[in-house]
């Protein structure tokens, strides 16, 4: 019986024993605790003074996808503007939209003539958006269009001068808003009643 009641007695056997484990359990535990929270505390705290430029730069997509191709700078002529805004409709003959080239189709239109054709453009008709959604395109750039598409379906309008780039420059420095001065945004002054 002697061998029985061995196999069932513990590791402590005095309570200074017992008082000894308790405390290095604590002590471990505590210990694990502290290095857990320096570790976590010493990761990346972020910069205290990021630079605009730099932040951008870290945050930009990893690539970027662009359809179609590259804008052109300048005047645009009709069939760049065409094959860009128009020629997904137009080719195929969507929704009633006359094909390039089919004399059949763009008669009854030529014979409104060019401003009735040039205002449906821009303004819509049918199941085309205005200016044929793209809401960028100015009004010359929809005539010039216009002119372009027409003309292949048997027209013979004159091909309206596009902008020089002489005058593009001009025409947009008009339009830009005079600078402010930095008097005129700062905060405003404020009297003390006494």
């Amino acid at each position: 019986m002697s061998d029985a009641h061995e196999e069932h007695e513990t590791l402590i056997k005095t309570p200074q024993q017992l008082v000894a484990v308790v405390v290095l359990s604590f002590v471990v535990f505590v210990g694990l605790g502290v290095t857990v929270a320096q570790y976590v505390s010493s990761g990346y705290k972020g910069a205290d003074n990021a630079d605009p430029e730099a932040v951008a730069r870290a945050i930009q997509p990893v690539a970027q996808l662009t359809l179609g191709e590259p804008e052109a700078k300048g005047p645009k002529t009709g069939e760049q503007i065409y094959k860009g805004a128009c020629g997904a409709c137009h080719d195929a003959g969507a929704a009633g939209a006359p094909k390039l080239g089919d004399a059949g189709a763009w008669g009854s239109r030529i014979g409104a003539g060019l401003d009735a054709l040039v205002a449906s453009a821009i303004n819509g008709k049918g199941a085309m958006p205005a200016k044929g959604g793209n809401a960028s395109l100015s009004d010359d750039e929809i005539r010039r269009t216009v002119v372009y598409m027409a003309n292949k379906g048997g027209a013979s309008f004159a091909e309206p001068k596009a902008a020089s780039a002489a005058d593009a420059p001009a025409s947009d420095a008009a339009a830009a808003p005079a600078p402010v001065e930095a008097a005129a945004i700062a905060a405003p002054a404020y009297e003390n009643a006494k």
